[in-house]
C-alpha cells in the first residue's frame, strides 16, 4: 500500500491545534480550497462521547474545490485521544483502504509537532501509486494552512 507522512512544528500547543482537527470545520480550514467534506450537523465536533470508535461515524461526500462530489468517505476512527490524536481506517467508493493517524506532540518553546501517517489502497489496481504524489500534495497543504493558523514554517516531509 502507498504510504507517506507530514510532519510540521506549529507554535501553538498542543491543546490548541487538536481542540481545531477534532472539529469537521476544522478539518475544512485544513482542506479548503482544494477539497470539502460534508457531514451532519451533529458531527461538527468529533469527540469521544459521540464518535463511535470502530463504527462508521459517519458518511462524508468529499467535494472538489468545495464543490465537485469526487468521493464518499464512511469515516471510521478506531482511537480517539484529545490530548494526542487520532486513528482513522475508513473506506469509501474510491479507496478500499483510507488510514490516517496524526499524532500531536508537545514541541520547542511551549509549541506541538503534528504528524500526520498516511497509507490507502485505492479500489482500482495500481492506481495508488499514481495517486501518491497527489495525496502528499494534499497533505501537504494541509499542513501549510495549519502554520498558517497557528505559527511555523511549511510542511516538512517526514517520508514514508
Amino acid at each position: 500500500m502507498p504510504s507517506f507522512a507530514v510532519r510540521s512544528t506549529l507554535a501553538a500547543p498542543p491543546s490548541a491545534v487538536l481542540a481545531r482537527a477534532l472539529t469537521m470545520p476544522g478539518v475544512n480550514a485544513e482542506l479548503m480550497p482544494l477539497v470539502r467534506m460534508t457531514h451532519p450537523a451533529e458531527a461538527a465536533v468529533l469527540d469521544v462521547a459521540r464518535v463511535p470508535l470502530g463504527q462508521v461515524a459517519f458518511r462524508s461526500v468529499l467535494l472538489l474545490f468545495g464543490v465537485l462530489p469526487i468521493d464518499v468517505h464512511a469515516l471510521t476512527l478506531v482511537r480517539l485521544d484529545p490530548t494526542r490524536g487520532f486513528l482513522e481506517r475508513s473506506q469509501s467508493l474510491l479507496q478500499r483502504v483510507w488510514e490516517h493517524e496524526r499524532t500531536v506532540e508537545p514541541g520547542p518553546r511551549g509549541g506541538c509537532v503534528v504528524t500526520d501517517r498516511v497509507c490507502f489502497e485505492p479500489r482500482l489496481p495500481g492506481v495508488g501509486w499514481l495517486l501518491l504524489p497527489v495525496m502528499r500534495a494534499v497533505f501537504r497543504h494541509r499542513h501549510r494552512r495549519l502554520a498558517a493558523a497557528f505559527g511555523a514554517s511549511a510542511a516538512l516531509d517526514a517520508g514514508g
